[in-house]
């Protein structure tokens, strides 16, 4: 794969394979570096903070050879105002010259997750085409990591800008691999604000053949008890699903769960819903949790629900399923208390998302986390946690995609997030 022949994508994976899996980014930042004689290639990755990326990796071009960034020298860099943030909400690549050299950057995505970004310094400006196999290029490593961190915590620590305690280690495993997801039906995206003191929520999806799943659910508590019991209740929700059960059954073996095996008094609240992407309709079942709120035609509005007790209160319960609205050009945000209450009760959360109309469900998680970050001084008292979900309806289809994104949705989140 050497300078002019362009990018084999078969001899990439064979240098990822066979390098350890913690050099697996730099083996192929080198190779890129090679391949278009750049005097530099950095690989820079999302944090879980959703507000900074962090520098991992740098390969000198031209048999200058890697300089892998240890634990004591990596680089956060702060997304707001940056041509990082620019580039990973447009999802398009960013040139521009430097001094005596053209400086590309370039997002690293899947399915619309940002994962990161690689730059390169080039001594000349780039043509289209190189422009072109470099997208290619950074979307093969998406898949890298991917793969790569499955064997090691060296991405888990670069996404982390602080210590995790014990049970925000616990709280992020019950989380989905990936935070957004663009379908040709949807795109959706979840977010987490973890409070100082750890409480117990969690959002989850997937996707089968005809429907998608999702779930947003508060465990009672905090720190690792709340953590315990949110591990308790996940697990359950999995199971019931991955059994093939449907939604009464699910949410009914979910909270036997709960009350055979949590403490007394243990209790958690939460939606499931379930959309049929065949027939375009939706179901839910809302366990005492907070109603969705619905931006439709440019107006915010809670989508009132029938409330049924929390999950785990009794064993006897049968969770009512109702239907839930749905329309094209629906977006929807599904929430957790810590949104609405305790000290970040001073925010006007319908307000913050009828100001998000032209963003990507990713910017608009990001968005309100901050927002509720702000009404708050930075002291969260409980965990805010949001799921948004942009319906476009319509038959079951193909998304249109390049390199990982969706680019005509992501070509409507280029304003500053509110």
């Amino acid at each position: 794969m050497g300078r002019g022949d362009g990018i084999d994508v078969g001899a990439l994976l064979e240098l990822v394979e066979s390098a350890p899996p913690v050099e697996s980014v730099d083996a192929v930042a080198a190779a890129l570096a090679d391949m278009v004689a750049a005097r530099e290639v950095s690989f820079l990755i999302t944090d879980f903070s959703g507000r900074a990326v962090v520098r991992l990796s740098t390969s000198g071009g031209a048999g200058h050879g890697i300089r892998s960034t240890g634990a004591e020298r990596a680089e956060a860099v702060p997304l707001p105002g940056s041509r990082f943030e620019r580039v990973l909400r447009t999802q398009q690549p960013m040139v521009e010259q430097v001094d005596d050299a053209w400086r590309m950057t370039v997002p690293v995505t899947d399915r619309g997750d940002a994962i990161g970004l690689v730059e390169l310094l080039l001594p000349a400006e780039p043509a289209p085409a190189t422009v072109a196999e470099v997208r290619t290029a950074a979307h093969a490593l998406g898949y890298v990591v991917i793969a790569a961190r499955q064997h090691t915590d060296l991405f888990e620590w670069g996404q982390r800008s602080a210590p995790f305690a014990l049970a925000a280690e616990i709280q992020r495993r019950l989380l989905p691999a990936a935070y957004t997801c663009e379908a040709g039906q949807f795109t959706l995206a979840g977010w987490l604000e973890p409070a100082g003191e750890v409480g117990g929520d969690t959002f989850d999806y997937t996707l089968d053949r005809h429907c998608l799943h999702l779930s947003i659910t508060d465990a009672v508590g905090h720190q690792v008890p709340a953590a315990l019991l949110a591990t308790l209740f996940v697990g359950a929700l999995r199971n019931g699903r991955r059994r093939g059960l449907d939604l009464p059954e699910q949410a009914a073996h979910a909270g036997r769960a709960l009350a055979d095996e949590a403490p007394p008094g243990q209790f958690v609240t939460g939606q499931l819903l379930r959309i049929d992407l065949e027939t375009a309709s939706a179901r839910i079942v809302n366990a005492g949790h907070p109603f969705p709120l619905r931006l439709r035609d440019g107006k915010v509005e809670e989508v009132e629900l029938a409330i049924d007790p929390p999950f785990g209160v009794s064993p006897e319960i049968s969770y009512r399923v109702q239907s839930f609205p749905l329309e094209p050009g629906d977006r929807l945000v599904f929430l957790t208390d810590g949104m609405q209450e305790r000290n970040a009760a001073t925010l006007d959360v319908a307000t913050a998302l009828a100001g998000t109309a032209d963003l990507h469900p990713r910017e608009v998680v990001h968005a309100l986390g901050s927002a509720v970050l702000s009404a708050t001084g930075g002291d969260l008292r409980d965990d805010a946690t949001m799921l948004c979900l942009d319906w476009f309806g319509g038959p079951q289809r193909s998304r249109d995609t390049e390199h990982g994104a969706d680019p005509e949705r992501a070509s409507a989140a280029v304003a500053p997030s509110p």
